[in-house]
């Protein structure tokens, strides 16, 4: 039961995402917005609902099967992979390198946040 609960909530912030996003003609994808509410309402209550996170390791485990239809479709569209390899070979290149980039960078500046928030929570310890 504690999965069907953490199903259908994982679905209801993803339908409150889509309904905000349609509402206000926000530029973003609603499950995207529907997963920023979820990881804000985990940031206020300091903890994923276990019912939540017993879902999300079931999900997470059987993450392979969501990679089939990608591998069907690339089959699908071979012949045009083939004929466009370069510009294809170019994106993925550089979309790998400013993701890490980017990536990075917000490590950084997290970490920096996070020592920041260390050493102020330890000052008003004291």
């Amino acid at each position: 039961m504690q999965f069907l609960n953490g199903i259908t909530l994982l679905l209801v912030y993803q339908l409150a995402g889509e309904i905000i996003v349609r509402l206000l003609g926000l530029p973003i994808p609603g499950p995207v917005l529907g997963m920023v509410m979820l990881f804000v309402t985990m940031m206020i209550r300091g903890r994923a609902a276990e019912s939540v996170e017993q879902a999300s390791i079931a999900l997470l485990s059987h993450l392979s099967l969501l990679f089939v239809p990608a591998g069907v479709g690339m089959m699908t569209h071979f012949g045009r992979i083939a004929e466009e390899w370069l510009p294809i070979t170019l994106a993925l290149l550089f979309s790998t390198v400013i993701t890490m980039v980017a990536t990075a960078l917000i490590m950084q500046q997290t970490s920096r946040w996070f020592v920041k928030l260390s050493a102020a929570q330890g000052q008003s310890h004291e």
